[in-house]
């Protein structure tokens, strides 16, 4: 049996990072074999392509850069991380893949769509999620968790607040026109969302055969 890709999307503060844990968790304890991985970073050269791409100081990355580093982070992922466990029968717990770039580099920066669906089509090798789960918080929600956090934020974080809302609107026209992408309301406790994700995902398993 092949494995199957479930990928996480959301601007920043989402709580993708919770919720694969959580979601890592359930599925062990339902027998099921699984791997967990990101973008940028899932691989050993995709490490330094993310700090390349997310330090702060970094500040003059152009646009257009910054898309072909992100594409070539997927390129590598995909051949050495994604198909290689697809293979295998795994499922695969992603955080973030082709959808992030199209929020942010497509509405959040403002560059070419269209150029966008055809870097994605060259790394992925047509690679496609079997479902994206989009976490949609408010901006200002995911922003304000972010700064609680303690975290030192990154280049992304860092961008005005018009950037964020462009980037959330390119996730709503995204799951308005993708079938395979379920809104998932992660304005609510981390309890209450993981039962939403876990609600969501049973039935595809089951019609995946994995339980």
């Amino acid at each position: 049996m092949n494995g199957k890709l479930i990928v996480f999307e959301g601007v920043e503060g989402c709580g993708k990072t919770s919720q694969i844990q959580l979601c890592q968790e359930w599925l062990h304890n339902l027998g099921i074999s699984v791997v967990v991985t990101r973008e940028p970073g899932g691989t050993a050269l995709g490490l330094d392509l993310r700090r390349l791409l997310l330090k702060a100081e970094n500040k003059t990355i152009f646009n257009t850069t910054e898309l072909l580093l992100y594409a070539a982070d997927r390129a590598q992922h995909v051949e050495e991380e994604l198909k290689p466990n697809l293979e295998k029968g795994n499922i695969i717990l992603c955080d973030r893949y082709t959808d992030s770039t199209i929020a942010y580099q497509g509405y959040g920066r403002g560059l070419d769509i269209n150029l966008i669906n055809v870097l994605n089509l060259i790394a992925t090798g047509g690679l496609e999620s079997d479902i994206t789960l989009w976490l949609d918080v408010d901006i200002e929600v995911g922003l304000s968790r972010k700064r609680s956090s303690g975290d030192v934020a990154d280049r992304i974080e860092l961008e005005a607040i018009a950037f964020h809302r462009r980037v959330q609107e390119g996730y709503a026209q995204l799951q308005a026109s993708q079938d395979k992408i379920v809104r998932i309301d992660a304005s609510l406790n981390k309890e209450a969302v993981q039962t939403m994700i876990q609600t969501t995902l049973s039935d595809r398993l089951k019609a995946w055969g994995y339980v």
